[in-house]
């Protein structure tokens, strides 16, 4: 998937990957994607919630090797 911007939150706990991740869209326009890869299991709720709550849109979940990596496109 293209996305515009890479945020690695591998590492991470509750709440740092949603919090790097608010602050990496806020520096995109309306429409771009960005890419986030965490470490933290609980990031798949978050993640998903996070997408509920701002009205950004989740485009994809995937789990591989213990990673997590989503694509969220900004409103």
């Amino acid at each position: 998937m293209n996305f515009d911007k890479e945020l690695d939150a591998r590492g991470l706990n509750c709440p740092l990957p949603i919090l790097r991740s608010k602050k990496a869209l806020g520096e995109l326009t309306t429409g771009q994607v960005l890419k986030i890869v965490a470490t933290d299991p609980g990031a798949i709720k978050d993640f998903q919630a996070f997408a509920k709550q701002t009205g950004n849109e989740l485009l994809s979940s995937a789990e591989a090797g213990g990673e997590y990596t989503f694509f969220m496109k900004k409103k």
